[in-house]
């Protein structure tokens, strides 16, 4: 039976919903669902290490990092990425990003899981940790913290 978890995001005109669904604890996690309201182009999508919205989105924490590593993209290997970085969302000319990902690294169950975390939509582009400075091993550039809600588990 797959284990399930969903995330509404809210914040000032930006809303949606994510789906997160693994069908093992092994396997991998497909993330599903739709972002409206953003300016059209590529914005940073993390999972962020805390489930705590308080103050906004800062409260959410640095990008969820377990194993120390500099931030990358999905599709670097696991030692030269965080394990929130799940690259970026693409709004359209209507400013909806359709999200469809499938990730290896996160997890719904174990020590990977994101249940309880922060899911978090950035203002810019995140350059993957390819940006050649400081700030793009930590954030990728990804800027200010648009709208963010916390990951918990549905049926």
């Amino acid at each position: 039976m797959p284990i399930k978890a969903v995330c509404v995001l809210k914040a000032d005109k930006i809303d949606g919903t994510i789906h997160f669904e693994q069908e093992a604890p092994d396997s991998a996690v497909k993330v599903t669902g739709s972002v409206s309201t953003l300016t059209p182009g590529l914005h940073g999508f993390h999972i962020h290490e805390f489930g705590d919205n308080t103050n906004g989105c800062t409260s959410a924490g640095s990008h969820f990092n377990p194993h120390g590593r500099t931030h990358g993209g999905p599709t670097d290997p696991e030692d030269k990425r965080h394990v929130g970085d799940l690259g970026n969302v693409e709004a359209n000319a209507e400013g909806i990003a359709t999200v469809n990902i499938t990730d290896s690294m996160i997890s719904l169950t174990g020590e990977h899981s994101i249940i309880g975390r922060s899911l978090v939509v950035h203002a810019l582009e995140d350059d993957l940790g390819k940006g050649g400075n400081e700030e793009s091993l930590k954030t990728g550039n990804a800027g200010g913290r648009l709208a963010c809600g916390v990951i918990g588990i549905t049926k």
